[in-house]
């Protein structure tokens, strides 16, 4: 027999010995199978976490679309005679009241007929008082018997010729006065002044390509904006009424986003959509009409029409309190046993980009954890602190 065997099994009791309270130890402070928990010997110690309860309240949600603003009415100035520009009275850009000149065109043969009418009604005139005196002449002799009544008759037949003629005279005088007064242009509308392709001393005639200019009618604007298929049926279904008119007559009054951001003051409605389906953008074409006393809105400018949605009873919790896990939208809720517990929800994100508007899946009164849910587990106990609710006026976007 070896005598070195009892020594070395000695050694190896030894080496197991340690080998066994090491790991005794490591159970210890990892709360293992068999170990007491903490570094102290006590459980696992459960934290803090800010919890909402959720409770329901009344937001408005909205939506921007893009938009291009227009004059009630773009009415193109046209002249109705032919002849030279001589005046321009208004610059481009300006604002003009209605019956405000705007130009003179020269077009001396319009001068010349009405000089050539009024002569001619004072031929007709003359002539009307000749027939009369003939009357006048051979009606005593006809009462006297001396000539016959037929004589008479012819007298006033004539008459009856040269007071028609001189009515065709009247005619052609106030002919003549229309076709001058064609050559000052006056604004038909109050609007706002377009570009004047056509300079002083240009020739034009109503058949010109151009228009002299556009005014542009800002009393009141349009705002075109466009719905997709599926925004549309969206609508369709969430506004009351049987035809398509009729659920527009129960629309909120809608704002206006200018180009800078601001919110135009004035509210405004929408009157009119076009039902049809454009084949090429897949939308369908709406028009909000803007009142614009200020004349601030310009014919051509662009925007964002934005639709209000009013929620009641609605249930609104931060973004950051939830998380996404394939394709589906998940929260923490605290149970009655402190535990925490995911929860599937659908919700619609809020303008403002910072909260969900819960429409399944919470119920009011229920704690959802705000803060620190990437360190839980389903089941994960925790000591809920209840936080202050998301202000109301975060939640609608301003």
């Amino acid at each position: 027999m070896n005598r070195f065997l009892p020594g070395r099994a000695a050694l190896l009791l030894v080496l197991l010995s340690v080998a066994a309270c090491n790991s005794k130890k490591k159970d210890d402070e990892a709360g293992g199978p068999g170990g007491k928990g903490g570094k102290d010997g006590g459980p696992a110690p459960i934290k803090d976490y800010p919890v909402l309860v959720v409770r329901p309240d009344t937001v408005t949600l909205f939506q921007d679309y893009p938009a291009t603003i227009q004059g009630q009415q773009n009415v193109e100035i046209r002249p109705k005679v032919d002849g030279f520009v001589e005046a321009i009275y208004v610059d481009e850009g300006a604002s003009v009241k209605k019956g405000q000149k705007l130009f003179h065109i020269s077009a001396p043969q319009y001068e010349q007929e009405v000089r050539t009418a009024r002569a001619g009604i004072k031929t007709a005139q003359a002539d009307v008082d000749a027939a009369r005196m003939g009357v006048a002449k051979v009606a005593p002799l006809v009462a006297k018997g001396i000539i016959s009544k037929y004589q008479l008759e012819g007298a006033q037949y004539t008459l009856e010729s040269k007071e028609a003629a001189l009515a065709q005279a009247q005619a052609t005088l106030s002919n003549a006065n229309t076709n001058l007064g064609y050559t000052t242009i006056t604004s038909p509308v109050d609007g706002v002044m377009g570009t004047i392709p056509n300079k002083i001393g240009s020739l034009v005639s109503s058949t010109s390509a151009d228009p002299l200019t556009t005014i542009s009618s800002t009393g009141n604007v349009y705002a075109y904006f466009s719905l997709s298929e599926k925004a549309l049926l969206d609508f369709a279904r969430r506004r009351p009424g049987n035809t398509l008119q009729e659920k527009l007559s129960n629309v909120p009054d809608v704002l206006l986003v200018l180009a800078d951001g601001s919110v135009y003051p004035y509210h405004g409605r929408v009157k009119t959509a076009i039902g049809q389906i454009n084949t090429e953008t897949g939308a369908s074409s709406f028009r909000a009409t803007f009142p614009n006393p200020q004349g601030l809105l310009r014919s051509g400018s662009s925007g964002s029409v934005r639709t209000q949605h009013p929620i009641d009873d609605a249930l609104i919790i931060p973004q950051s309190a939830t998380y996404e896990l394939q394709g589906k939208r998940f929260a923490y809720v605290v149970g009655r046993d402190t535990a925490a517990h995911a929860a599937a929800i659908t919700v619609v994100p809020t303008p403002d980009g910072a909260s969900f508007v819960v429409q399944k899946g919470l119920k009011a009164g229920q704690q959802v954890v705000l803060e620190g849910i990437s360190g839980l587990k389903e089941g994960s106990k925790i000591r809920p602190k209840v936080v202050k609710a998301v202000p109301k006026e975060d939640v609608a976007g301003g």
